[in-house]
């Protein structure tokens, strides 16, 4: 057996033993356990060549959080009623940076899926190349259907909390599903309140008047498409022409449809939690926006305005329709293999995950054996906590930049995290495979920051 046959071996061994003590220390936390399967099983060719990461346990200490916070949220609703939700914040890995990622508020947040985000923001934020650690947090609180004033009344309570524990060198949150400028707005006037002063540092996503930056509610879907731009290219493919399925209508899948038509493709559907809408002749973003931006109604109500659009429930069959890219922008795990099959059968060319993994690992793998362009999730969706960096920085010299500004470097970095992600497959023998790349690539600038700065 040679040397490096043996260090494969080893790698391989080291690699399972460590997962294996990932499931048995977090009982019943299967989307952890799917983020750690899929980042980890990816870097057996880093380890086998470079067994410091061994002897410094770099991945034993990777797969164990920080810290985690979880606290009670007290609230009182319109009525009067109180109600008692669950509050979370992991802060993964502080290797290269501050923590710095979103909060979700959703009912199905739990810990395994704030540790599931937290996880993947690390080397997400790695890939960036802002200095930036991966951190996450959340609630089980549903916004859907409060009033104005019971949002307010919950944020408000929730950083009450939460305000001990974050700081704009500490710990910087930004939104998520469920948080947006309506949120974020409570949250930082509630944290202001309390501090006694003006840190605009502490949180991203802010409104432009008071602390936020041009193009960061465009970013993550703006850089997707931007990313997927850059998988088509290399191989003498264009967005222009291209029929496109977008899953969503939030932030990212609005401004990823946005960016998408701008660039000359048609997207043809996009959905929400409880159905889908096709509109052969092209969605009509203005009305999607309108509907779940200010009136903050159901997806379905667009075929109300367009005729020729059909809506159907259940969120799935989304994936059912023929297209040339597909856009997975809702949640965790929405396609899963079936969805892949019917969508190669269907001539997909390229998939790029606006959400967070939101393919299965089975998914991932037909596409891969399919020859199919995959952007995962780390790589895709950066540029929203990229974005959220530049405003950080803006906000550390107390100075705006231009949209146009932003939006450059957004492209910059999307592009570069492509290059970076295409070269590292290449060095680790997997080449055009930009799971592993971008796995990679995120993993060593955290893991050599560790080892730099001894055990702790």
């Amino acid at each position: 057996m040679t040397v490096q046959v043996e260090n494969e071996v080893a790698a391989r061994e080291y690699i399972q033993a460590v997962y294996e003590t990932v499931v048995k220390r977090n009982p019943h936390e299967n989307e952890f356990h799917q983020a750690v399967k899929e980042i980890l099983e990816s870097l057996t060719p880093v380890i086998a060549k470079h067994p410091k990461y061994m002897k410094h346990s770099i991945l034993e200490r990777l797969v164990e959080p920080e810290r985690l916070i979880t606290f009670r949220v007290p609230w009182v609703d319109d009525h009067g009623v109180t109600h008692v939700n669950r509050g979370f914040r992991v802060q993964f890995n502080g290797a290269i940076g501050p923590y710095k990622g979103g909060l979700r508020f959703h009912p199905s947040v739990n810990a395994s899926i704030i540790k599931f985000l937290g996880f993947e923001q690390t080397f997400k934020n790695s890939l960036t190349g802002q200095p930036i650690g991966g951190g996450k947090g959340g609630s089980d609180f549903d916004p859907k259907g409060k009033s104005d004033n019971e949002v307010m009344r919950f944020t408000q309570s929730f950083m009450t909390e939460l305000y001990k524990y974050i700081g704009q060198d500490t710990d910087v949150p930004a939104g998520d599903i469920g948080v947006g400028a309506r949120e974020i707005g409570y949250m930082f006037g509630q944290y202001k309140r309390i501090r006694g002063a003006y840190e605009a540092g502490v949180l991203t996503g802010k409104g432009i008047i008071y602390g936020g930056s041009l193009a960061r509610t465009e970013a993550t879907g703006y850089g997707c498409v931007y990313f997927v731009n850059e998988m088509l290219q290399a191989k003498g493919l264009s967005l222009e022409g291209s029929t496109v399925v977008v899953s969503g209508s939030g932030n990212v899948a609005i401004y990823s449809i946005q960016k998408a038509t701008q660039l000359g493709a048609k997207v043809v559907a996009c959905s929400d939690s409880n159905g889908y809408i096709y509109d052969k002749d092209g969605i009509n973003l203005d009305t999607v926006r309108r509907l779940k931006e200010v009136e903050r109604k159901r997806i379905s109500e667009y075929v109300n305005e367009h005729p020729n659009a059909t809506y159907h429930e259940g969120c799935n069959g989304i994936w059912t329709i023929p297209c040339d890219i597909a856009l997975p922008s809702a949640t965790q795990n929405e396609i899963d293999e079936e969805m892949a099959r019917i969508l190669v059968r269907n001539g997909v060319k390229a998939v790029g995950e606006g959400a967070n993994m939101p393919s299965t690992l089975e998914a991932i793998e037909v596409f891969l054996q399919a020859g199919v362009l995959f952007g995962p999730a780390k790589a895709a969706n950066a540029g929203g906590v990229a974005v959220s960096a530049l405003e950080m920085s803006q906000n550390s010299m107390r100075y705006s930049w231009h949209f146009h500004e932003v939006d450059d470097k957004l492209h910059t970095i999307m592009k570069n995290i492509y290059r970076s992600s295409v070269q590292a497959a290449e060095e680790y023998g997997h080449p055009g495979n930009l799971v592993v790349g971008a796995n990679i690539a995120g993993f060593i600038k955290v893991a050599d920051a560790m080892i730099a700065q001894g055990v702790i």
